[in-house]
């Protein structure tokens, strides 16, 4: 009887001292959980089975969750934590004590014991919780009326990651960068100026902690130089090299002016559906199961020169396309003919008539001249009237004319 009356002694004193005592001479395991902000998380500590079981978690000298006689015991939870923590209680007596963590914020980064006893022993875990943040960046291309520009923006990222720009393969130096965020996580703007550059640009943003990394291309394809009333097919794929065949993406399509830039169509390839903004655009169906996410532009317009930009984006990646058209008047070329040799001998023509016309005034003047003047010329005149010699003359010309064409 006097060994089992000490055993309830001791369950009645486990709840809030047992694990203050012998801390030294109990094993303690130790485990690191990446966590990211505004998500959930679950930071591990399991024990082996037994009858009356006692948890409690503790971050520092803050309690964060109490587990005994059967119920949670909140009496004692640090604020910070009511809502956010809870056990897995249909797990505890399979010797789970694990701990589910929701909505992460930076202020939980630290050191959690998790601390478990019952009749059968006592055991102590720790985890060490590191919290991460990273939404996708994105690359953007601006330009006003002097100098153009890429940048490379990401709206929330913790730790602060690394930057890198290459061109052509080559590593170069950012020429600005914006940071909001001292203690995190971080807002960055970095930009580097691209006016009057056809070259290749890359940025690349890691974070370390999450071991996640994005990356956005810039490229500039040859100009296109089109005609009035024409039609122009531009073209945008995806590379091999940075988007998967499964993997899920965006296509969107925009013209870029100075200082602001209008979308024209956009598709997302998880759906299969396109939406166009612009009547005068269509896209080839034929060329999406290929993954080519040409535009083509009807009927062109004088105004449809400019500045055309498709931007591929997926989580990892982004890859903007530019490539710019030029629309040109369309001059004295027929509908039916349509070639260079109509204008070509159309402008021959009228430089033949004109001077043709030049040399028939002439002789009129020249005519006009003698008639006024006593004629020395013992010569024999021509019959008929001048006049109608030179009528004549238009006339066969005219006729030879009609002849040729």
């Amino acid at each position: 009887m006097g060994r089992k009356t000490k055993r309830k002694l001791t369950c009645q004193r486990v709840p809030d001292t047992f694990f203050l005592a012998s801390i030294g001479h109990i094993p303690m395991s130790e485990q690191i959980v990446i966590g990211r902000l505004d998500e959930d998380v679950i930071l591990p500590c399991s024990f082996e089975s037994g009858p009356d079981v006692v948890v409690h978690w503790k971050n520092q000298d803050n309690y964060v969750y109490s587990y005994y006689k059967n119920s949670d015991q909140l009496k004692k939870q640090d604020p910070r934590y009511v809502n956010r923590t809870s056990l897995f209680l249909d797990e505890i007596h399979n010797g789970n004590a694990s701990l589910s963590f929701k909505r992460l914020k930076l202020q939980d980064e630290g050191t959690y014991i998790c601390y478990v006893g019952t009749s059968l022993g006592k055991i102590i875990n720790k985890v060490v919780l590191k919290v991460g943040a990273f939404v996708t960046p994105v690359m953007k291309y601006e330009k006003n009326t002097t100098n153009s520009f890429l940048i490379c923006n990401v709206l929330s990222v913790y730790p602060y990651p690394i930057i890198t720009w290459e061109v052509d393969n080559t590593p170069i130096s950012e020429n600005n960068k914006e940071e909001i965020g001292s203690l995190g996580p971080f807002y960055i703007n970095s930009r580097v100026n691209i006016t009057g550059s056809n070259s290749s640009y890359q940025c690349a943003i890691e974070n370390t902690l999450l071991k996640q990394t994005w990356t956005g291309r810039w490229t500039m394809k040859d100009g296109l130089r089109k005609n009035e009333r024409e039609n122009v097919s531009l073209s945008c794929k995806p590379e091999n090299s940075f988007f998967l065949p499964n993997e899920d993406f965006r296509v969107t399509w925009s013209r870029v002016d100075s200082g602001n830039s209008l979308v024209l169509a956009h598709f997302l390839n998880s759906s299969q559906e396109t939406i166009i903004n612009e009547p005068l655009l269509s896209r080839n169906k034929i060329l999406i199961n290929l993954h080519d996410f040409s535009l083509t532009l009807k009927d062109l317009r004088l105004s449809d020169s400019g500045e055309y930009l498709c931007n591929i984006s997926s989580s990892k990646y982004t890859l903007l396309t530019i490539q710019t058209l030029y629309v040109a008047y369309r001059l004295f070329v027929e509908a039916s003919q349509g070639t260079v040799v109509g204008i070509i001998s159309t402008l021959v023509a009228v430089m033949v008539a004109i001077l043709l016309t030049l040399a028939v005034k002439s002789r009129r003047c020249m005519s006009s001249d003698t008639e006024e003047r006593p004629s020395t010329d013992q010569r024999p005149r021509h019959d008929g009237n001048e006049e109608e010699n030179v009528a004549l003359s238009e006339y066969s010309f005219s006729k030879g004319s009609e002849d040729r064409n």
